[in-house]
């Protein structure tokens, strides 16, 4: 089945567009594990009845891919060391894949051993190819308590409470991945000086290779930069120590997270996007237990609740983060930390690097970011990390990036 499930850096319409084309392919079924087999390293269904909605009759049977995301979620459902299991793929042994797989669901062929079938039913969430014979894809194998709430709906509610809160905002950036979507907003009315945390500092980008890097995936993050109030202060055009007030928002779909609101701190100079994890709001996805079949008909009146709730929750995050006094007083925070020097550069990322759990890949990359930047700072560390989870394709891994550069800065 060829059918996207990421982008980076993306513009909301291209967002939108493409969770409307994996809408149309979704399904959701609670099956028990009798109804489930592996076979050749996909999961077979049988049994289960078809989807009856406004898009006609969808069968359910047949065979689905597992992503990676919902490889994991199967090995911990049945306690099979995750890593073991992609390791049997990536060595394509899907023998044992299957052997171990359908040994924990249905228990063992020879009645001299003790265990017992599995006995729980679990939420799979498919796309369907909507063709006859050909396979399609498991995007997640979860618990039948799990409450779903999916991208186009969060992205929905999230954009009813911006507009709720009268905010004037820009959506800067969109990224989808298996298992996540995330979106970046900022206001361009809302700024700040920075002077202390952007002492030195140069666009990173500046430099080609960079931003090379950074086009590779990412497109022309420079478009937005163009409705950017410029602050003035004597500093030379385009380099101005500004911040925008900004903030985040993130859904998972498949069980790795919850729906998720964080301010952050945009960088007028290049784009970094600074978050505030601190004061992040999460609602995580706790349902009723769900009864076996498909879930085309579930209460649309408890989905209308929930939604209602983050709209809500939006529109009072929005008012607090973006405005004058919220940004004012985390810029203050930022510029109390920010002026300790660094005198070796290559042995403090090192340090941090190892602290806070980089990979070497990531520890270079952040080393070449610190360099161009010029910044000798703290916060030029800081801004390493954000600049440098830019030119990164794993668009749920920047996001953790971003969420660490303000540790790193503390660990100077």
């Amino acid at each position: 089945m060829s059918l996207h499930t990421s982008v980076r850096h993306a513009e909301l319409g291209d967002l939108v567009r493409l969770l409307n084309r994996q809408q149309a392919t979704k399904v959701d079924v609670v099956v028990p594990a009798s109804a489930v087999r592996a076979r050749d390293g996909f999961l077979e269904l049988s049994g289960v009845g078809p989807v009856v909605d406004e898009r006609g009759v969808t069968l359910v049977d047949g065979a689905y891919r597992p992503t990676a995301a919902a490889d994991s979620q199967l090995g911990t459902k049945l306690k099979i060391p995750v890593g073991y299991l992609k390791w049997l793929r990536e060595q394509q042994r899907t023998d044992l894949y299957d052997h171990n797989v359908n040994g924990l669901l249905h228990g063992p062929d020879d009645p001299r051993l003790l265990s017992r079938p599995e006995d729980r039913s679990f939420l799979l969430r498919l796309f369907s190819s909507g063709v006859a014979g050909e396979s399609g894809v498991l995007r997640a194998f979860l618990s039948d308590r799990y409450g779903i709430i999916d991208n186009l709906d969060v992205l929905t509610a999230v954009l009813e409470g911006i507009t709720a809160a009268d905010a004037d905002v820009e959506v800067r950036s969109c990224d989808l991945t298996e298992s996540s979507m995330h979106c970046k907003v900022y206001s361009p009315r809302v700024s700040a000086l920075a002077p202390t945390f952007l002492a030195d500092y140069r666009n990173p980008f500046a430099n080609p290779d960079l931003e090379a890097e950074r086009r590779r995936v990412a497109g022309d993050l420079d478009r937005w930069r163009g409705v950017a109030a410029r602050a003035g202060q004597g500093y030379r055009p385009g380099s101005e120590p500004v911040v925008f007030a900004g903030f985040r928002f993130s859904n998972s779909e498949t069980g790795h997270h919850a729906v998720t609101l964080k301010p952050e701190l945009v960088i007028q100079i290049c784009g970094n996007g600074l978050t505030l994890p601190l004061f992040s709001h999460t609602r995580r996805h706790l349902g009723d237990k769900l009864d076996i079949g498909t879930l085309g008909a579930w209460s649309q009146d408890t989905q209308r609740k929930r939604l209602a709730v983050i709209t809500a929750e939006t529109r009072d995050k929005v008012s607090e983060w973006l405005s004058p006094k919220f940004l004012t007083a985390r810029v203050g925070e930022l510029e109390r930390h920010a002026a300790a020097p660094v005198h070796q550069p290559d042995r403090t990322i090192e340090v941090v690097a190892k602290k806070l759990g980089f990979s070497e890949e990531e520890r270079t990359g952040i080393l070449s970011h610190f360099i161009a930047a010029g910044q000798l700072t703290a916060a030029g560390i800081a801004n390493a990390v954000t600049s440098f989870s830019q030119t990164i394709p794993d668009a749920d891994r920047a996001d953790t990036l971003d969420d660490l550069a303000l540790h790193a800065m503390t660990l100077v």
